[in-house]
């Protein structure tokens, strides 16, 4: 089990290397997670959703610490991978993860302000009993277009289908981003549904299931 007080490195998390191959990606540990959830801060400066859910004011300190938060709160109960560079980063929580505790929910909800009615309302398709959340990839705007992304993505299911064998794991998604959708496909996701949020906004649901059968709906 992976506990929080691991502070080695563990061993390469698989076989997937990007196009640089000086970088490796491996288990984070816990003096990672201050670099990545910059990167991941970095990556999501612009994204959709974190745009329509965290306020104007204060908004890239509020997204930099909801970042850390939810990293901590998926490096306690989940599988978290980091490039060697910590530029790229991936996030997986298990099916059976324990709902954030009264002072992490409302430290969030601070930090989403006037935005937390607008985030509650929100209602996406519930994930599939037993399914994993891929819950975060980021890889940080001076590395994209180098593979990283896609490799995290390998390497994130190669980590938790070891821990369901022998068939491997059902990890469902979302994402707000149209361009993200052609990375997880290639990785084996599929839409399975489509649900506008606001104007201009929808958030895509994806399912990566080893016995295949997800079908594409819109909501």
């Amino acid at each position: 089990m992976w506990f929080r007080g691991d502070v080695t490195r563990r061993p390469p998390a698989s076989d997937s290397t990007p196009e640089d191959s000086d970088i490796s990606i491996d288990h984070a540990i816990i003096a990672d997670l201050d670099d990545a959830a910059g990167t991941l801060a970095a990556a999501f400066d612009a994204y959709p959703w974190t745009r329509w859910s965290i306020p104007e004011d204060g908004y890239r300190e509020r997204l930099h610490r909801l970042q850390r938060m939810y990293l901590g709160y998926a490096f306690d109960h989940g599988v978290v991978l980091v490039t060697t560079d910590r530029c790229g980063v991936i996030a997986l929580l298990p099916p059976d993860v324990p709902e954030p505790d009264g002072q992490f929910q409302a430290e969030a909800a601070a930090l989403h302000g006037d935005r937390l009615a607008a985030v509650a309302r929100a209602e996406t398709p519930a994930h599939p009993a037993g399914a994993w959340n891929l819950a975060t990839l980021g890889v940080h705007p001076d590395r994209q277009g180098k593979g990283l992304g896609s490799a995290l993505v390998r390497a994130g299911l190669a980590a938790v289908d070891d821990r369901t064998p022998p068939r491997g794991a059902c990890v469902a998604l979302e994402t707000s981003d149209d361009r993200n959708v052609m990375i997880y496909e290639r990785a084996g996701f599929v839409v399975t549904a489509t649900t506008p949020v606001d104007t201009g906004l929808v958030v895509h649901s994806m399912l990566r299931d080893p016995d295949g059968g997800g079908l594409s709906a819109t909501v």
